[in-house]
């Protein structure tokens, strides 16, 4: 993956052939409908592109084509149409809270 590759040349050999098995693993995971498997999987791909991200955030713009021009066609037509951005800000002050979600969220308060 190019994109590994300018940011962290030393692993480069390693994370291009990740993608093409997790990507099975993803799809046999499906298949047998273990959600909790194919989250695992997904999530710890996200948090190593989050990673990546924070170390150099100027990648932004490779990785955004990286998903639209790879990833996201990948996808099948169904899950392409949950595929989108969201941006969230929030400012609290004095004892204000503020929660934000991006999904689902609880909160027990006394």
């Amino acid at each position: 993956m190019a994109l590994w590759r300018k940011a962290r040349p030393e692993q480069a050999e390693v994370v291009e052939a990740e993608p093409a098995e997790v990507r099975e693993q993803v799809l046999r995971a499906r298949g047998e409908g273990d959600a909790d498997t194919e989250q695992a999987l997904t999530g710890s791909w996200q948090v190593r592109l989050q990673q990546l991200l924070r170390a150099d955030p100027s990648l932004a713009g490779e990785l955004r084509r990286v998903l639209d021009e790879v990833l996201t066609p990948a996808l099948q037509p169904a899950d392409q149409d949950r595929i989108g951005s969201l941006v969230m800000k929030a400012t609290a002050s004095g004892h204000g809270r503020v929660y934000q979600s991006g999904r689902d969220q609880t909160i027990h308060e006394r």
